[in-house]
């Protein structure tokens, strides 16, 4: 009986000591909680008075709404690069860049060390007839500065109507002095992959940004080639990103399993693993990526992804480095805020933010200098100059059959790169020679 009088008490003073705990527990949780929610309250009252004292004193007649809006802005860009307050006007302009065509230069840009800076032009675009370059500058559009200047501010002003013009200042490295050029505004469509052939047995693609067909037509060009092809360069420079599903199912086509690219933010809900599906690849053949400072977010994924699975040899030179992940969530029917919810990670964990990626083979963009003796006839000058002279002799005009043979000539060319093209582009050349050192070792 004592002892059960002592079990008793035993029991009796565990769940006491139990419910004092769980009440200190639930008194520390309720007075954090309170102190939170008076930390809140407090920084509300400051952001209100400061309000009141700008609008009562500030030297222009400013509203309320003009106040806030501003006080939206500034916290917005002060986040990070990539997100802020969208205005009537800005939520409107972004819409009709997401719906499809639009008037403007072709460029995208992002802001590196505080500046805005041209990530790339898009090929064939105004912009990129004009020679604006990969790491441009921004220093002035028009007449107006770019210093504290958001990213979709700088947009909404070069955009504009097809046919005006625009001026952009621009700062270039190597350069004594501000570059100012001029573009005529376009309207920009953009061909995101193009196939060409490098010799009998390479195919060479071309992504110039991730649109919603870019899986499609990358499969498409591969399997039309695959009897022919021991060996693909997938070209990613000046690739400013697009579609995150794009990339991943890119990725997917080269590689049959594992992680292909995660995103971390502060909400579990806001994470996610994408991963490669053995049923969607469809070549084995080696790899060789192309990429500089102009590829960015999508372009980055999908290099990065390759070099982590050793899937590919990475040539070039460093990345961009964004690897954060935009949401444009609406806060009124007109108005919306664009937020940074979350970073990318590559299989091996690591980020690719204000970092990018680092090619396996550093190459910088230029020509191939050849030496070629002036005074040396090649068999094939010779020739066509016998065939010439034959042609005076004989009195036969071949004219009709050379130009025929010419137009035949000029149409393939389109299809295929030529040893000259090679050599006006060292990268390219180079990323040829690794691919035909791969397709040996692979035999």
């Amino acid at each position: 009986m004592k002892n059960k009088k002592y079990i008793t008490l035993g029991f009796a003073s565990v769940t006491i000591a139990i419910s004092i705990i769980f009440s200190a527990n639930l008194f520390a949780k309720t007075t954090d909680h309170t102190k939170k929610e008076a930390s809140r309250l407090e920084a509300l009252a400051k952001f209100t008075k400061v309000i009141s004292i700008v609008e009562q004193y500030n030297v222009d007649d400013v509203t309320i709404e003009e106040l806030m809006d501003k006080a939206l802005q500034g916290m917005m860009s002060n986040l990070d690069a990539h997100s802020n307050f969208l205005t009537q006007k800005d939520y409107k302009r972004l819409k009709v860049q997401t719906d499809g065509e639009f008037g403007g230069l072709g460029i995208t840009v992002g802001v590196r060390d505080g500046a805005l800076t041209v990530i790339a032009p898009i090929e064939g675009t105004p912009a990129d007839e004009a020679g604006l370059k990969s790491g441009d500058i921004i220093l002035k559009i028009n007449e107006e500065s770019t210093l504290n200047m958001t990213i979709d501010e700088a947009v909404s002003i070069m955009r504009g109507k097809v046919g005006d013009p625009i001026e952009i200042t621009i700062v270039r490295k190597g350069e004594a002095k501000p570059i100012p050029i001029n573009i005529v505004r376009g309207i920009i469509t953009i061909e995101s992959v193009y196939t060409k052939t490098i010799g009998k047995d390479i195919l060479y693609v071309r992504v110039t940004s991730f649109d919603k067909k870019v899986v499609e037509d990358v499969m498409k060009a591969i399997n039309t080639k695959k009897a022919m092809t021991k060996g693909i360069i997938l070209d990613l420079r000046n690739n400013p990103g697009g579609l995150l599903d794009q990339a991943v199912g890119l990725v997917d086509l080269f590689v049959d399993e594992g992680d292909i690219v995660s995103q971390k933010g502060r909400k579990e809900s806001d994470n996610q693993v994408y991963k490669a599906k053995k049923s969607n690849t469809v070549t084995d053949v080696p790899l060789v990526v192309l990429v500089n400072g102009g590829s960015a977010s999508a372009s980055e994924i999908v290099s990065g992804a390759l070099q982590d699975h050793k899937r590919g040899v990475i040539l070039g030179e460093n990345t961009f480095g964004k690897g954060s992940v935009q949401v444009v969530l609406p806060i009124t029917k007109e108005e919306a805020i664009k937020l940074t919810i979350a970073r990318y990670y590559l299989p091996s964990g690591r980020t690719i933010q204000a970092v990018g990626v680092k090619p396996d083979i550093e190459v910088q963009p230029g020509e191939v200098t050849e030496r070629e003796n002036g005074f040396s006839i090649k068999e094939a000058d010779l020739k066509k100059h016998l065939e010439e002279e034959l042609v005076k002799v004989n009195g036969h005009d071949k004219n009709k059959d050379e130009k025929s043979k010419k137009a035949e000539k000029d149409k393939a060319k389109k299809d295929i790169i030529t040893q000259e093209q090679l050599y006006k582009d060292i990268q390219l050349k180079e990323s040829v020679d690794i691919m035909k050192a791969l397709i040996i070792v692979k035999g």
